[in-house]
């Protein structure tokens, strides 16, 4: 089985360009940094992981992701190798996009682009929780 799930943020806006033929085909390609669950001292704390949508996939990536924002994808991993112009073989690993899907609030994710505006801080007042009363002591309480 070949089966792959990530979730990370995009380096930068997809890059999409159309087949050549009678009914041309969106492939949009993009980046996906992928955090690390363990940090060890001296290494990346992300991964860069290359993905590529084709179709009506490729035009959703085209139309909404944008540089910044958290997304999910699920694929599967495809390895090419080619020949370069030097005669030296290459070799590209990429996921193959089949579900992508969006992982967090619009709000949330312009918090993280560089050109986005600062995010209005929430009071205590909107937050929905009321103040506790530091008054009382743990004695006090019943359980």
């Amino acid at each position: 089985m070949n089966k792959v799930i990530l979730m990370g943020r995009l380096t930068k806006d997809p890059e999409v360009r159309y087949s050549q033929g009678s009914e041309p085909l969106a492939v949009a390609r993009y980046t996906l940094a992928v955090n690390r669950r363990f940090k060890r001292q001296g290494e990346p704390d992300a991964d860069f992981i290359n993905c590529v949508s084709f179709g009506k996939a490729g035009e959703f990536a085209e139309r909404y992701f944008k540089k910044g924002q958290m997304v999910s994808v699920v694929g599967r991993l495809q390895v090419r190798s080619w020949d370069d112009n030097e005669g030296k073989k290459r070799w590209s690993t990429d996921v193959v996009v089949e579900e992508q899907f969006f992982a967090e609030s619009k709000a949330s994710s312009e918090g993280h682009r560089a050109d986005a505006p600062a995010a209005p801080k929430q009071t205590a007042q909107d937050d929905g929780f009321y103040p506790i009363d530091e008054s009382i002591e743990d004695d006090d309480l019943p359980f």
